[in-house]
């Protein structure tokens, strides 16, 4: 997408005959800033066992900056970043028929909501068996540290 941007405005200038802009009174223009893409999350935490980390969050991820209402927002970017690599999607849920431990992790739930290289994600998170435990322990600090 960015690519096909890039070379469609390039094209564009070729056309119209248009060098590189300059400034009326002092030389050229500083550079336009890149297209960063801005990954946007809504997340949602309910039954955690920590009051604090109840609530709902939003993170957004813009290159190597974290904003947003996430008490963990740089961190939280970063760890989705690794959980990324090798186009990697962080949000799977576990695969169907997989076996798992029957044990209890607690009653927290999660949502996240939004974007996240480019891609839509609604994805659901629970404690309910040894697979989801350690789904959600893996997206730490994404998510909170649960009390059983």
């Amino acid at each position: 997408m960015l690519r096909r941007l890039v070379l469609t405005s390039a094209a564009s200038v070729a056309a119209l005959g248009i060098g590189a802009p300059t400034a009326v009174a002092g030389g050229p223009l500083p550079p336009l800033p890149l297209l960063v893409p801005s990954d946007s999350l809504t997340i949602t935490v309910e039954r955690s066992g920590n009051p604090a980390a109840d609530g709902t969050f939003k993170l957004e991820c813009r290159g190597e900056r974290a904003t947003g209402t996430h008490p963990r927002a740089q961190r939280a970017c970063e760890r989705l970043t690794e959980l990324s690599e090798g186009g990697q999607d962080p949000f799977t849920p576990v695969p169907q028929g997989r076996m798992c431990t029957q044990q209890y992790g607690g009653s927290a739930t999660a949502r996240i909501e939004g974007t996240w290289h480019g891609r839509p994600v609604d994805a659901h998170f629970a404690r309910t068996n040894g697979c989801e435990i350690a789904r959600w322990e893996n997206l730490q600090p994404v998510l909170p540290m649960a009390r059983a």
